[in-house]
């Protein structure tokens, strides 16, 4: 059976001045890596064969209803307000409407040159896709909002980085695309006519209780705090919190240069390109707020009276840290079993987050372990480790099954970034078992599985990865 989509373009009935409309690039011999079944189907996707997924998510073939387009959009990259950016490297293809009645975007990323390319070769090479597509799963998995991975392709072509690399495409799947970025291009062009359609359109598919521009913002933040806060009770670093990388969705985006710690240590950062530690693990609470505020001021312009709405989005943008502690408290609270936190409680969370830095203890174990005896092995300084515990276990003495919250909210497997990196080579080498493998194992991080102990072990001095990489 020819594969079928059940496209319902809204962002495609958009004015064109918000999106180039163009047909992906076909590669030369596209063969299908992954195909994400299960979300297919919710998706309402009658699939095709290897052979057809192949061809379609590899750009080669056109499905009936796509309406393939690259969209607009500028951002502040590391601080730095670049005017114009825009999907250099990918095509939305479309929307679908699932079985749950959700609206959700499918693009094509390394799908190849667009208007707004500038001058990369608008592909993709073989390790970020395939970074992506475990990392992506691994966090919906957890629970964490994200985009998610549909599909993964061989073009049979080789991209040019430092030398000669295997080109890929990946499927992804957003909510929508729609960045802090989109409204900031408009802004910044000062064009009120697209900037309020992008605000209807925005507060019809994401937002319909809000009433006016401050109602958005507010959602916005409350959905950014919720989400950073989770990123940090798993160890998680974006790596490139630019603005065009910050979803209205709430949604995490763009897996580029991201990393799970392995040792905790809050100044962790990961990012070839991040030298001065902007977006850092610890740093990303302060970025989300900073990024808020120049959504803020992308939607100062829609209110009647322009120094009344300063004044608001100010102190709606300033309460946004109160939001993120309160989220952060329940996020780690829970971590040590603690269903309903109270005041003393962060307190007793980076007590334990001290002890873990100076010990060197590793973020994800540590916190599998918190309910067994194995959690001691984690700190050379065991007696410092009793001495918190007694006061921690006195604290969970009548909390309704601290354990059972423990085991449900402290991922015993994440795609630990030298698991990754060997995957990756393996890959390139030809091998995909590595990445099926991890992937299966990521997408169950909840349950103990003996057979993967290989996948929970923190790296060896010689496997440490210093530094990831955006895809461009």
């Amino acid at each position: 059976m020819a594969m079928q989509i059940p496209f319902d373009n809204s962002y495609a009935r958009l004015p064109d001045g918000f999106f180039s409309r163009l047909a992906p690039t076909p590669v030369r011999h596209p063969k299908l890596i992954a195909w994400n079944a299960a979300l297919g189907d919710d998706l309402g996707i009658t699939a095709g064969d290897h052979a057809e997924l192949a061809s379609v998510f590899a750009g080669n073939t056109l499905p009936v209803g796509a309406e393939p387009l690259a969209q607009l959009y500028a951002g502040h990259q590391f601080g730095n307000f670049n005017p114009q950016l825009g999907d250099g490297r990918a095509l939305l293809l479309g929307e679908v409407v699932g079985h749950d009645g959700k609206r959700r975007d499918i693009q094509l990323k390394g799908s190849g040159r667009t208007p707004f390319s500038r001058m990369g070769d608008g592909r993709a090479w073989l390790g970020p896709v395939l970074r992506e597509y475990v990392l992506s799963e691994a966090m919906h998995a957890m629970g964490v909002p994200t985009t998610r991975a549909l599909a993964a392709v061989r073009t049979g072509e080789d991209v040019l980085r430092e030398g000669p690399l295997p080109g890929a495409v990946l499927t992804r799947v957003a909510s929508s695309h729609i960045r802090v970025g989109t409204f900031q291009v408009f802004a910044a062009r000062n064009d009120m006519q697209a900037l309020r359609q992008l605000y209807d359109y925005t507060v019809d598919r994401h937002y319909p209780h809000a009433t006016d521009p401050g109602g958005l913002l507010q959602a916005v933040i409350d959905r950014q705090a919720a989400l950073v806060a989770q990123w940090m009770s798993l160890g998680f670093i974006h790596g490139v919190m630019n603005t065009d990388n910050c979803t209205l969705s709430g949604e995490t985006i763009d897996y580029g240069p991201c990393a799970f710690m392995d040792d905790y240590d809050p100044d962790t950062v990961f990012s070839s390109i991040d030298r001065f530690g902007r977006y850092g693990y610890a740093a990303q609470a302060d970025i989300i707020v900073w990024n808020m505020a120049q959504l803020a001021t992308a939607l100062v312009p829609l209110m009647p009276d322009p120094d009344a709405a300063v004044k608001r989005f100010t102190e709606q943008v300033h309460g946004m840290a109160d939001t993120i502690r309160a989220e952060w408290t329940a996020r780690f609270a829970a971590k040590i079993g603690i269903a309903d936190p109270r005041d003393g409680d962060a307190q007793l969370v980076a007590e334990l987050l001290t002890l873990m830095h100076t010990d060197h203890a590793d973020f994800t174990n540590t916190f599998r372990a918190l309910p067994t005896p194995e959690a001691r092995d984690q700190f050379a300084d065991r007696d410092a480790f009793d001495a918190w515990a007694a006061k921690w276990k006195a604290r969970i003495e009548n909390q309704p099954d601290p354990e059972g919250l423990m085991r449900r909210t402290n991922p015993a497997i994440v795609p630990r970034n030298h698991r990754v990196e060997q995957m990756i080579e393996a890959a390139v080498g030809g091998d995909d078992a590595p990445f099926h493998r991890l992937l299966e194992a990521c997408t169950n991080p909840f349950t103990d599985q003996p057979e993967n102990d290989d996948l929970r072990r923190p790296p060896l001095p010689s496997e440490r990865v210093q530094q990831t990489f955006c895809g461009t």
